[in-house]
């Protein structure tokens, strides 16, 4: 049984990783970004997370490598507190208190003691950049609380600051203001560009900086596409700047290469663009970059660029702009209105990706499979511009048919309707499109399921729309004289006295179909399409519909905008319970009889658990969520848990993921985040505590399997395999450096030898009494070298063939006596 522990609500993945710059490690191997309340870092050339920095309570908002040791991490968080990290080892190193909520971090090389961070002033909506000394101490948490002043009312994004000429200033931009502090002088100068007030039209907010590494020069990011080059910003009188311009829209950042000769840009256009010698004349693109770029990053030996975008990925760019890695996060569309769904073949997540697409979304490794695209249009952004919108889809028979909806409607009286349906390719191991119709309904497309019966003849899909109707849609033959193909089309149409159908689903074993019309569920036969039966409790329109499944297939469930929830027998044709409940998330589970219920409260969300034969709730946790919760999956799990309590045997066959209204991607669990997010590297070091060799790891599950062998078997064995870790020439190959080793063809015979079986194969009671006396003979005639050699051991092993099971003559068991006497000793020597 699985030890009991509290369930708890823990953060599965899918966290931002555009949220801040990403920042290369020295060597350009690595690169970390900033992950909701983790740093992950990330190998620039597999895409591989290779580890994750856990530590901080609440989002971490800032990262920057050690200046003297570039083997470490600096991070800050809003939890207040920086932290010190070995990132080869994911070992927290030093925790610094600084008592204030922290915005961004900042490091210069020649400051060793002191950084800089943003935090907030006293008016809430002004922010300071402030120096705060890192005291010595030989304590893991030490308290930092001396801090200086730098600049005040500055903009919170790290973008708006930038520390320019081996640290000798630093600017700050904020709406139409350029701030720049002189360290030796101790003197601020503030530029300011005409306002919008001021000027007909005009666009002139600031919104990123940075400076030149070796040279007095700032490059400044404007609203109306603008880059401004600022020098001579040392006098009030006699600065000024120059022009470039290339962007339609605004410059979301910008960024100089560690030797200055090139600026990079980037904006809503999806293109980097790299600005030569600060001339308009030579510049470079890198278009088609998928999403508006937000931030640029440079790594330190000047090798590699990335690119953060709006889309959460993350693009490592050569120097000679070839785009060569790509990371994916979980794509954070504006509107998730597919809901959440789970691929039966890949078990991935499935909803909204980039516009017009859906993404297959992968929880066990917390990365993006791929993107299927569903309008098949170029995407143009525009926010004038009504875009096609991807508003329904449906997986259905295992995950052989998709289903999706896209419209586009400019006006009330104005609506463009397409429904298409995707087959499953094995060929190319994806989705091909193989119907699409227009049209489908003369009104919003409001649900969609598919029979996923077993004993479903053929596949069968249901809409449900705004026009008072819902559409059966059957797989047909349509082949023709030239080839043989499928598609579907219409078998049936219903309709309920011209009110709304809202939400349909079908029993498991796929006999009834259930349709919500506005505050009536009707009950259809699926054989006949004939009306079986009618529910109506007149509390409000039908929210969502749901049938019991296994041993409550009889139940079926609905909620009501009104606040209730209710439970009715199908065979009764009556209502067995109702409860006082405002659902907002109703799923069942597919592989066992419960039911999750999301329920909004004035205090957040709560989650109840329950069967539908018994109107008590089976787990109950109230808070789940300080904010709505929007939607719901259970996920089946691999290998289902063994939970014995009530409270947490919900648990055992799947996992309830659900998404916030800011696109938070939360799971239950009994494992903290710590545990659920580790690399499967690092819990094998935990549990084996092996060296990290390749060997190692090969030998220490070698030597766990071997261990549940012998405890299956019986006490005695006729054959034993030696156990690698009593084997000292073993031991002592592992352990030894390799230069220092002889040659490999010197040692190969040796180690061969090791490795052969060390008992006799004969049964004792087989031996003859003479054979006994002749072996205890030899023994005591020996040099005296110390053999070691194991008891005899006996058993009918079953899985052993009989061919080995042969009897050895004597020139064999002297053979067999001359290896184990070989002498390792040597090996200790070096």
């Amino acid at each position: 049984m699985v030890e009991e522990e509290s369930v708890r609500v823990v953060h599965c993945g899918g966290s931002a990783l555009n949220f801040r710059r990403a920042v290369f490690s020295a060597d350009s191997k690595y690169i970390f970004c900033v992950s909701g309340d983790f740093v992950k870092v990330y190998s620039t050339a597999t895409e591989e997370c290779v580890r994750i920095l856990q530590g901080h309570r609440n989002l971490v908002t800032g990262i920057q490598l050690n200046p003297s040791n570039h083997l470490q991490l600096y991070s800050c968080s809003f939890d207040g507190t920086i932290k010190l990290w070995d990132y080869l080892d994911g070992i927290l190193i030093k925790t610094f208190n600084i008592g204030h909520k922290l915005h961004a971090l900042f490091i210069l090389g020649r400051s060793e003691d002191s950084v800089f961070v943003i935090i907030n002033s006293e008016k809430p909506d002004v922010f300071q950049l402030v120096s705060v000394k890192l005291p010595k101490s030989t304590s893991q948490e030490v308290e930092a609380g001396e801090r200086s002043l730098v600049l005040d009312y500055i903009n919170q994004s790290p973008k708006c600051i930038a520390f320019g000429n081996e640290g000798e200033y630093v600017a700050a931009v904020r709406d139409f203001y350029l701030s720049v502090y002189f360290f030796k002088k101790k003197t601020t100068s503030r530029f300011t560009l005409s306002s919008s007030r001021n000027k007909k039209h005009a666009k002139n907010n600031f919104t990123c900086v940075a400076c030149h590494p070796k040279e007095d020069c700032i490059a400044s990011g404007h609203m109306d596409g603008k880059i401004r080059l600022w020098r001579n910003f040392d006098d009030d009188k006699k600065y000024t700047y120059t022009c470039l311009h290339w962007h339609h829209d605004m410059v979301m950042d910008v960024a100089f290469s560690v030797t200055g000769n090139s600026l990079l840009s980037g904006g809503l256009e999806c293109v980097l663009v790299e600005w030569r010698d600060a001339s308009e004349k030579s510049k470079e693109f890198l278009p088609r970059l998928g999403a508006a770029v937000e931030h640029i990053s440079v790594s330190p030996a000047g090798d590699l660029f990335c690119t953060s975008h709006c889309d959460n990925k993350i693009i490592i760019i050569h120097r000679n702009l070839d785009a060569s890695a790509v990371i994916q996060g979980l794509v954070k569309d504006r509107n998730v209105l597919t809901g959440l769904m789970i691929d039966p073949r890949t078990k991935a997540l499935v909803l909204n990706g980039k516009p017009g697409h859906l993404q297959f979304y992968s929880l066990q490794s917390d990365k993006q499979l791929y993107n299927l695209d569903i309008v098949q249009q170029e995407y143009i952004s525009d926010s004038h511009l009504i875009q096609v919108e991807l508003t329904k889809a449906a997986f259905g028979c295992y995950g052989n048919w998709l289903a999706t909806v896209e419209q586009r409607q400019e006006n009330e009286t104005e609506l463009e309707l397409q429904m298409k349906l995707w087959a499953y390719s094995k060929k190319t191991q994806g989705f091909v499109l193989n119907t699409k119709i227009n049209m489908p309904h003369d009104d919003h497309i409001t649900a969609l399921c598919f029979c996923n019966a077993e004993k479903s003849e053929s596949p069968t899909l249901v809409t449900a729309s705004k026009d008072g109707r819902f559409k059966v849609w059957i797989l047909t033959d349509d082949s023709d004289i030239y080839k043989k193909a499928v598609g579907w089309t219409c078998d049936f149409v219903g309709s309920y006295h011209k009110y709304q159908a809202t939400n349909c689903c079908f029993s498991e074993d796929g006999s009834l179909l259930a349709v919500s019309f506005e505050e009536i569920i009707t009950v259809w036969d699926s054989e006949t399409w004939e009306l079986r039966c009618t529910f109506c409790q007149r509390a409000g329109k039908i929210r969502h519909l749901c049938f019991g499944r296994m041993m409550c297939s009889k139940y079926l469930l609905g909620t009501t905008e009104n606040g209730l929830l209710c439970c009715w027998n199908l065979l009764t044709c009556a209502l067995e319970w109702s409860a006082k409940l405002n659902v907002s998330v109703m799923e069942a589970d597919p592989n066992s009889e419960n039911i999750a219920a999301v329920s909004r409260s004035s205090a957040g969300s709560d989650l109840f658990v329950f069967k539908p034969s018994e109107p008590r709730p089976l787990y109950i946790q109230k808070n789940i969520s300080r904010e709505e919760v929007q939607w719901g999956v259970f996920v089946p799990r691999d290998v289902p848990e063994a939970f014995s309590s009530g409270s947490h045997r919900w648990l055992n066959r799947s996992q309830f993921y659900f998404l916030t209204k800011s696109q938070s991607l939360l799971t239950f669990s009994t494992k903290s985040p710590e545990e659920k997010l580790t690399p499967t590297s690092k819990q094998l070091l935990a549990e084996d505590s092996l060296p990290t060799t390749p060997f190692y790891f090969i030998l220490g599950k070698h030597r766990q399997q071997q261990d549940e062998k012998l405890n299956e078997t019986l006490e005695h064995e006729l054959i034993q395999l030696p156990v690698t870790e009593t084997i000292p020439a073993i031991n002592e190959l592992l352990h030894t450096p390799a230069h220092v080793l002889p040659s490999a063809s010197f040692l190969c015979s040796l180690f061969v030898n090791s490795l052969l079986l060390s008992k006799e194969t004969k049964s004792a009671e087989e031996v003859p009494d003479d054979v006994d006396m002749e072996e205890e003979k030899e023994s005591d005639d020996s040099d005296g070298e110390n053999v070691s050699t194991e008891e005899v051991q006996v058993t009918d092993n079953t899985d052993i063939g009989e061919d080995i099971m042969h009897q050895l003559s004597k020139a064999e068991e002297k053979e067999l006596r001359k290896f184990r006497k070989v002498d390792y000793s040597w090996i200790t020597a070096l």
